[in-house]
């Protein structure tokens, strides 16, 4: 099968270089700016040819791989559309499916066929042992087992949906609930003009991990997140729920509505994770080994992020064990972390009781409730200018540590897979 890739930027390039590792030709192009630097990244690879028009290689291919935004999605394959051989197969590597299916269905030929695509991992983990969500669109049995077939050579495990709807209910959970909770702690740092790590308080592994995500996120740009935010029909709903879960368990906190603050609590743990019977996620070592603070011990510590999750995964009626078939690895870490708070009982004893009782931590809070509110309105009203004005100045702020938080969460996720 000869591979065509439009949009060799960093997770096009990614599956061009594994695809030409294993002997296929690979057909690829990207802005007209880039074609120069792409010729030279790519010159000791013989397995792949760049092209300054994706025109120039259309005819050549098999199975045409779409690697760009959301947003440019529609234009682009409007773009290439009349080029396009009648017997093609493609695929596409957008994060929400609602507009890629559009965008196929007005803009392609009923001849060529259509099949759903989407590597849960980043450009810097390795395909081997991620998992590539894939479902049927138009397409014959034997095209889908092809395609399958190329996905399965890179090591990745395969997870078959129905549909892109399923699909894009998953991902709100999956994706952009797992991002805003996450960008929050982020812009709760910022507010508070401070890095936990580096006070006087000692931080436990649970609250490492959370940091090394947050910084693991912002990492990446933000255009990468607003898409996903803004594109997905189901998000919007759910960082709301997300949101209005958090401020009832901070009210409770506020004005020490101990008995309402722990049922409300204990009933979500027990739904969510105690009737479950499933191999804990992350084990004690895990947790002691990747720290920012190498001193043992660590402060009582409310977990509203955490909690949060717990109760909007409760109030969804969603499964969080059933979601992981759409795991990406910061999710993945997520159910891990609520998890662990929930079955490591003197963990979660002393956890509640801070959520009542230690006022000291209670700026900690406003501020993780403050910045969950930001991030849920931005959502809410489709303001993705204010998205990336939000999540790049609180990138700013962060930015000393991110090297350093992407090297460790890079190897976090190798250790939990």
């Amino acid at each position: 099968m000869r591979i065509g890739i439009i949009g060799l930027g960093d997770m096009g390039g990614l599956f061009a270089t594994e695809w030409a590792n294993l002997g296929y030709e690979v057909f690829g192009s990207d802005l007209p700016e880039n074609f120069e630097s792409l010729t030279k990244k790519f010159s000791d690879k013989k397995n792949i040819r760049v092209y300054k028009k994706p025109e120039d290689f259309l005819n050549n291919i098999d199975f045409l791989l779409f690697s760009v935004e959301t947003h440019n999605l529609y234009q682009t394959v409007k773009s290439v559309a009349s080029f396009l051989p009648k017997n093609l197969i493609v695929s596409a590597q957008t994060s929400v499916k609602w507009p890629e299916i559009q965008a196929f269905d007005a803009l392609l030929e009923k001849s060529i066929e259509i099949i759903g695509s989407h590597a849960l991992f980043g450009p810097h983990v390795s395909p081997k042992g991620q998992t590539v969500v894939m479902f049927p669109h138009r397409n014959t049995e034997k095209s889908f087992e092809k395609i399958r077939k190329l996905f399965t050579e890179l090591g990745s495990k395969i997870e078959v949906l129905k549909s892109h709807q399923e699909h894009d209910k998953l991902m709100a959970d999956v994706q952009v609930v797992t991002h805003i909770g996450f960008e929050s702690l982020g812009s709760a740092f910022m507010h508070r003009k401070t890095f936990p790590w580096e006070n006087s308080n000692k931080v436990s592994g649970l609250d490492n991990i959370k940091i090394l995500l947050t910084l693991r996120i912002y990492s990446y740009k933000a255009h990468v997140y607003s898409g996903l935010a803004f594109q997905n029909p189901y998000a919007a709903a759910d960082v709301r729920k997300f949101a209005k879960v958090q401020n009832q368990l901070f009210e409770y906190m506020l004005s020490g509505e101990k008995t309402k603050l722990f049922d409300k609590l204990n009933k979500a743990k027990d739904e969510v994770f105690l009737k479950h019977n499933h191999k804990p996620l992350l084990e004690n070592s895990l947790l002691d080994e990747f720290t920012l603070n190498p001193e043992a011990g660590h402060l009582p510590n409310s977990h509203l992020s955490l909690l949060s999750m717990l109760c909007t995964w409760h109030e969804l009626n969603a499964s969080p064990y059933e979601n992981l078939v759409c795991q990406t690895p910061p999710f993945r870490l997520r159910v891990g972390l609520v998890e662990y708070l929930c079955l490591n009982n003197s963990l979660w004893e002393e956890t509640l009781d801070a959520a009542i009782n230690l006022k000291s931590i209670r700026k900690d809070d406003l501020a993780y409730h403050t910045a969950v509110h930001e991030w849920a309105n931005i959502v809410e009203l489709g303001d993705q200018e204010a998205y990336v004005k939000h999540f790049n100045k609180t990138r700013k702020f962060l930015e000393p540590r991110l090297e350093k938080g992407l090297e460790l969460s890079n190897l976090l996720i190798r250790k939990l897979y």
